[in-house]
């Protein structure tokens, strides 16, 4: 628990403090592969995976781009040449 005046404190220098709080928890349980891209951009309400992935960056993690992943992205390729 963090004293109220503490908080106060980080909120006017790091922003909301409570959003800071929640990045620092999903980027990391994003980097021990706790979840995923499509729950971090679910999680922080981000408008698309490319915003998730711009996130982690700024964060510093690691994207962990699996052989599942890989796949539908080559699906989604397939999908938009066949339009």
């Amino acid at each position: 628990e963090i004293p109220d005046e503490i908080a106060q404190q980080l909120d006017k220098t790091q922003g909301n403090l409570s959003r800071c709080l929640l990045e620092l928890v999903v980027a990391d349980a994003y980097g021990s592969g706790k979840i995923n891209t499509a729950e971090v951009r679910q999680i922080l309400q981000l408008p698309n995976r490319l915003a998730s992935h711009a996130f982690l960056k700024r964060m510093g993690t690691y994207l962990n781009y699996d052989e599942a992943e890989l796949k539908q992205d080559l699906q989604t390729l397939e999908d938009l040449k066949a339009q």
